[in-house]
């Protein structure tokens, strides 16, 4: 008897142990029981920016977009002291008053050009911002006097010369006093050394102490090898209308590097 009471207590015990594991079981693929371990999300992975050649020919990762070419231009065509460009061609006319005299040429290296440079009247001057600057000599009571200059374009360039060279014109508007407005006197296409360009003729009015005064202005865009386009640019005040000659002189003889 004693050994069937033992049989029956071990049957007893083992089927007590496999309704414990069971019941462990059950509960551990019970949802909502106990919360599984989460799945290690992904970590991001960021792409560095684009690289893009820059003008250098160096490669430099891409920057953000800056305003679009024909943001800038639309921006200048609703400028109202700038005029729209006639829609047939004009060449510039003859201005009054005798050429100085040039004494060989500016080679500018920046900007890819050769400008005349003067012998009598104008003199060097420091170049910066521009790459080479000659000015006339000072107006007693003006701040403002006759200037050449050139540079590499400082504006954004469009997809025609024309275009920039517009733009450009509307730029030249800072070196002006201010409230100047342009009035068109030549709007040409150009070659020079078999380089396209665009040449911009304009007279500029504006108010001095309330006196209407104006400047007689030019400028030439040249698609110069390797480079932006070039720039030069020729103002002269009414107060040195003698010198209104020489911004044919500075048109006729730019030369490209």
């Amino acid at each position: 008897m004693r050994l069937v009471y033992r049989t029956v207590a071990g049957a007893v015990v083992v089927g007590l142990v496999a309704v414990l594991v069971a019941a462990v079981v059950a509960t551990r693929e019970e949802p909502g029981t106990l919360p599984a371990a989460a799945a290690p999300s992904p970590t991001p992975t960021f792409a560095p920016p684009s690289p893009t050649p820059s003008s250098g020919g160096a490669v430099v990762a891409s920057a953000a977009p800056s305003p679009s070419a024909s943001s800038a231009l639309t921006a200048a065509q609703e400028d109202p002291r700038v005029p729209a460009l006639p829609a047939a061609d004009s060449k510039l006319a003859t201005l009054a008053g005798r050429s100085a005299p040039v004494r060989g040429s500016i080679k500018d290296e920046r900007s890819g050009v050769a400008v005349p440079r003067f012998s009598a009247e104008w003199s060097l001057a420091k170049a910066s911002p521009f790459a080479s600057r000659q000015l006339l000599g000072k107006i007693k009571g003006m701040a403002y006097r006759g200037m050449l200059v050139s540079c590499p374009v400082p504006i954004e360039v469009q997809d025609s010369l024309r275009d920039t060279a517009f733009l450009a014109a509307r730029w030249t508007l800072n070196h002006h006093p201010a409230g100047a407005t342009l009035e068109w006197t030549a709007s040409q296409p150009i070659t020079v050394d078999d380089r396209n360009g665009w040449l911009l003729g304009y007279e500029v009015n504006y108010t001095v102490k309330g006196d209407k005064r104006r400047s007689m202005a030019a400028l030439a865009l040249l698609d110069v090898p390797e480079s932006k386009p070039a720039l030069v640019f020729v103002t002269v005040p009414d107060a040195q209308k003698k010198r209104w000659r020489d911004i044919n002189t500075v048109m006729s003889k730019i030369k490209v590097l």
